[in-house]
């Protein structure tokens, strides 16, 4: 900025910088704005060498942070100019007065680019660095092609080339259309080969906006990007101005590695050897050095390559070569180096297994909790919550209580949230569990949110043996004189409910503990009075006999509270008292509360972690999202198995309430650190002797697939394979379907997808819908639909006649999906309800549509999904059924032989039984019938039926309130298996013909999964028959 000879803003700066005060200096200020503004209003007077002047003026004005909301027009005109002094203070002033959505600057787009297109190098690089810095959108529709052609000109110097790098990188984070895809990704490999450093960084700078949005397209330049790599790392023609304090150009190996993170595993033996020597070199070749410079470079390059390194999942050894370095980082005296040394153990926990190495450095980290920097002391608290696991919990757990104490405010109440999502998620025993979050009640009550103590409640509610250990606890925690305020919440709530186990302990009849909680009234408020008033009921309830002077206290506290000024105390004061005077009869409507049902933890969700990139997509951030979404996609139990050892639940696992009966879907999914510590009783996993059945694509003798990893795994954004992987890894990965081409010949029918519009589409399902109907008749969880751009999963739970299906509606393709509209339309006999779907789903997500279902009747029909969506502005819609049928509402009913014999014969003839000879069955062995009527929840009676080829069962139907017993036998005949003859029997004529015509179709169209070996078997009876079994034979 050359302002030689220009006296006049000389003197005015040295004029403000001798005011005295603020207010001086503010009437100087105002003194030559106005002074510029009537220079300006006479604008016929004025020279260019004024107009210069006071526009310097103007600026520095701006610099010292004043409004200033004149002279634009005057600065936006001095672009214009033909000499460089001139239209130089035009562009640097218009960059720093006016941001990319002034009005003043869309004068100046045709001037900006005229000067970009003409030959003068200085004018462009003026309008490239202006551009640059406050280009909006209306810059990038009109200059960007201009941009591009000096970025690939071969006649352009390296200082122009630089500056349209960096300009169309500006242009793209406006405006990602400027670019495309396709033309950009071979330019993006030659420009790649630049020799000079200067274009290759801007370049490189580019290319890490482009692969962030779409690192697909851009493959073709990884193998480029490890040979700069190489390149620089061995210093190979490195010119010395890009050589800072021994290091080559650190800034373009930071962000070459940072663009290689954004690629997935990269598979090609040949570059992901470079490139881990690569890395392999810049690990062994980094230590602290006295030099601060030389080390902020070599530490940037360091922190960098082990980021890459964890993305690119390397070896176990190398993997423990990083938790060694970063050991030595967390040990030094420099603070910088400590918080990056405990932000990348953190992360490496995320991506490999190298929590073993990491404990070894625990003592070292414990003592950074105590650092005087607050951000080490947060870094070092993410890390050990990241690294506990069941056997170091209890040392982490007490050393964050012991720290608690201690603890500055800024941190106290994260840490009191993380201790208590460690207490639970490894806690060895539920009374544990309990001491543990007792005591951070005590001392940290203030930072102890309300969600802590709820979830003790509710443990301590679903466990009986847990109950007198935490009525003790908590009876011996409000005994003290000075109590927190939650913890008079937690401990009277407890006691309220069982403080009756206490009652034969010294000093725990219920009158004392109500004098106790009496104590606290006074010095708590009122939402805990309300909770105190429902304690002391249910301590006189639970008092049996009634204590008539307990009795006369408990009323005095009510009719204390009965005209308090709270509505919700008043209330429950009025409405106990007339309960108290109802004497014992009270004690039924005051009963103990039941038990909750199990969920997820709502302490993780405040545990998340918000940070995040400013000005580009963390390439980290990416990876770790990812892995959530992969921990989260399968994360959800159909049972609910208790913990072996009476531990309890992991906290990362979201669970619903267990169903009444599920055959095949009964699988658990488990986070790695709970799956040996809680494994699922043989007797949960297959609930009603049914077997878990193959995920399509999978061998018989593959590993037994996750049913639900179809529905909230990753979505895949490509075609899938068109042979199914049967590797391990592929369990939690989307089922892989036939390929379009497959999809395309299977032939339709009425199950098939059916179009609501009249005019064909070009979308096509990835499968047999079909089929996928069928498979879902007979399993509660599994693939709806699929086609190339969504994909509708299902997972239902049915109890009685009532039922919930979730359906995950997964947008598999790069861009949302818009317009998107769903409604259910239920049969007659169906009651449904639905939640409504959210109209855009953004790209790679996924969400959740509960359906309730209520069955009134007895009917074959299914319920109808009507589903559309727009990719693009393209509609399409489909009509799906749902797996609403007989079978659902159906639930096994162990019959004796007697009560067998009795109904059968009291039913007698039509319409209460019906009787049909079946033809056209599909051939399939007696223990194969068998198999699929437990499939479909009709229990089999073995032995009851005096002919070996014959199956008897019995199941109960369920509608509305009523429970309809119903019978079958199915006799078959061994030198003909393609015809039978079927009876079915019960109370009501409609359910017994709609059960009979079930059944009738399940066998005459049967799906062809895998026959499990363990599927239950009719073994052929070799005694005589005695008893019932001799009666129900001289029946039937």
């Amino acid at each position: 900025m050359a302002l030689s000879g220009m006296r006049g803003l000389s003197v005015f700066i040295s004029d403000v910088r001798n005011c005295q005060n603020k207010e001086q200096e503010r009437v100087r200020v105002d003194k030559e704005l106005a002074n510029i503004r009537t220079r300006f209003k006479n604008e016929r007077g004025l020279s260019v060498y004024e107009k210069k002047k006071y526009v310097w003026k103007m600026l520095y004005i701006y610099m010292l942070g004043y409004d200033v909301d004149f002279g634009h027009m005057e600065t936006v005109q001095l672009i214009s100019a033909p000499k460089y002094a001139e239209k130089q203070v035009g562009y640097i002033v218009t960059s720093c007065l006016l941001n990319e959505n002034h009005d003043f600057l869309r004068l100046v787009i045709n001037t900006v680019r005229n000067d970009i297109i003409g030959r003068n190098e200085t004018f462009q690089c003026l309008a490239l660095t202006m551009v640059g810095n406050v280009g909006g959108r209306e810059f990038s529709e009109s200059l960007a092609p201009d941009v591009q052609k000096l970025l690939i000109s071969n006649s352009c110097r390296p200082l122009v080339r630089k500056k349209a790098a960096l300009c169309l990188l500006r242009l793209y984070r406006k405006n990602p259309d400027v670019v495309n895809v396709d033309g950009w990704s071979e330019r993006m490999v030659q420009l790649l080969d630049e020799r000079d450093l200067g274009v290759l960084t801007a370049v490189m700078s580019l290319l890490v906006a482009l692969v962030a949005n779409t690192p697909h397209a851009y493959w073709n330049c990884v193998p480029k990007c490890v040979r700069t790599l190489e390149r620089l790392t061995r210093g190979q023609d490195i010119p010395q101005e890009y050589t800072y304090y021994g290091i080559p150009s650190p800034w373009l190996q930071v962000k070459t590695m940072r663009v290689l993170q954004y690629f997935p595993k990269i598979d090609d033996p040949t570059i992901r050897k470079s490139l881990l020597d690569v890395l392999q070199r810049i690990l062994l070749g980094t230590d602290v050095v006295k030099n601060v410079n030389k080390n902020n470079a070599s530490h940037a390059v360091l922190f960098e390559a082990l980021a890459l390194v964890m993305h690119l999942d390397a070896d176990k050894e190398m993997m423990s070569q990083c938790v060694v370095l970063l050991g030595k980082f967390i040990s030094v005296r420099e603070p910088n180096i400590r918080y990056l040394g405990l932000e990348n153990m953190t992360r490496i926990l995320l991506v490999a297994d190298v929590a073993d190495s990491i404990k070894k450095h625990q003592s070292q980290i414990i003592t950074s909790l105590k650092d005087p920097d607050i951000s080490i002391r947060r870094r070092s608290l993410d890390l050990l919550y990241g690294m506990c696991d069941v056997s170091n919990a209890k040392d982490i757990v007490e050393e964050l209580l012991q720290y608690l104490t201690t603890a500055d405010f800024g941190i106290r109440e994260e840490l009191a949230l993380k201790a208590a999502i460690l207490s639970e998620k490894f806690a060895p025993d539920l009374s544990w569990y309990v001491d543990v979050i007792l005591q951070l009640i005590e001392k940290a009550g203030d930072f102890v949110s309300d969600d802590i103590w709820y979830r003790v409640v509710q443990f301590v509610t679903n466990n009986d043996d847990l109950q007198v250990h935490a009525a003790a606890k908590a009876l011996d925690y409000l005994d003290k004189p000075a109590v927190h305020e939650t913890m008079v919440k937690v401990s009277g709530y407890i006691l309220g409910e069982y403080s009756h186990l206490l009652a034969r302990r010294p000093g725990c009849s219920p009158r004392d503990i109500f004098h106790i909680l009496n104590d606290k009234f006074p010095a708590v408020t009122t939402p805990t009075k309300a909770l105190l008033l429902s304690a002391c009921v249910k301590i006189m309830m639970h008092c049996q006999p009634p204590d008539p002077e307990l009795v006369d206290q408990v009323v005095a506290v009510f009719r204390r509270y009965e005209s308090s000024v709270d509505a919700e105390v008043q209330q429950r004061a009025v409405e106990f008292l007339a309960l108290a005077r109802k004497g014992t009869a009270f004690v039924d409507i005051m009963a103990e509360m039941p038990k909750f049902p199990e969920r997820q933890s709502p302490l993780l969700k405040k545990a998340e972690d918000t940070d995040g990139d400013a000005s580009e997509v963390s390439a980290t951030k990416i990876r770790q999202q990812q892995m959530q979404q992969e921990q989260n996609s399968t994360a959800l139990v159909v049972a609910d198995p208790q913990p072996a050892n009476g531990g309890l639940h992991p906290v990362s696992v979201p669970k619903t309430a267990a169903p009444a009966r599920h055959s095949e879907q009964a699988v658990t999914s488990e986070t790695p650190q709970d799956s040996k510590s809680f494994p699922p009783s043989q007797s949960q996993a297959h609930s009603n002797g049914g077997t878990p059945q193959q995920a399509p694509g999978h061998t018989p003798g593959s590993a037994s697939a996750d049913l639900l990893s179809d529905l909230v795994g990753p979505l895949s954004l490509e075609a899938p394979p068109p042979v199914a992987s049967t590797s391990s890894s592929d369990l939690l990965a989307l089922e892989a379907p036939p390929t379009p081409t497959a999809a395309a010949a299977t032939p339709a029918d009425s199950l098939a997808l059916a179009l609501l519009d009249s005019a064909p589409t070009q979308v096509q399902p990835l499968g047999n819908v079909s089929e996928w109907f069928k498979e879902l008749t007979l399993k509660d969880s599994g693939v709806l639909y699929e086609d190339p751009y969504v994909q509708i999963g299902l997972k239902a739970e049915w109890r009685n006649a009532q039922g919930r299906i979730v359906l995950f509606v997964g947008n598999k393709h790069t861009g949302p999906l818009t317009n998107v509209k769903s409604s259910v339309l239920p049969p007659p006999h169906l009651r449904m309800q639905s939640a409504v779907v959210p109209e855009n789903i953004p790209p790679r997500a996924q969400v959740q549509v509960p359906v309730d279902v209520a069955c009134l009747s007895a009917s074959r029909e299914t319920a109808v999904l009507e589903f559309s969506f727009n990719v693009g502005h393209a509609p399409v819609s489909v009509q799906l059924k749902l797996p609403t049928s007989l079978n659902k509402f159906l639930q096994v009913a162990p019959v004796s032989a007697n009560e067998f014999v009795a109904r059968w014969r009291a039913l007698g003839g039509p319409p209460s039984k019906l009787q049909e000879v079946v033809r056209g069955v599909r051939p399939m062995p007696l223990a194969e019938m068998a198999n699929l009527f437990i499939r479909l929840h009709i229990g089999v009676a073995n032995g009851l039926d005096p002919n070996v080829n014959n199956v008897v069962a019995a199941t109960t139907f369920y509608s509305g309130t009523a429970a309809t017993l119903c019978l079958v036998r199915v006799e078959t005949d061994p030198s003909d298996r393609t015809q039978m003859r079927l009876t079915v029997a019960s109370e009501d004529p409609n359910t017994t013909y709609e059960l009979k015509e079930f059944i009738k179709e399940q066998v005459m169209d049967i799906p062809f999964p895998g026959q499990s070996p363990q599927a239950a078997t009719v073994t052929p009876a070799t005694i005589p028959l005695t008893g019932p079994a001799a009666a129900l034979a001289g029946l039937i």
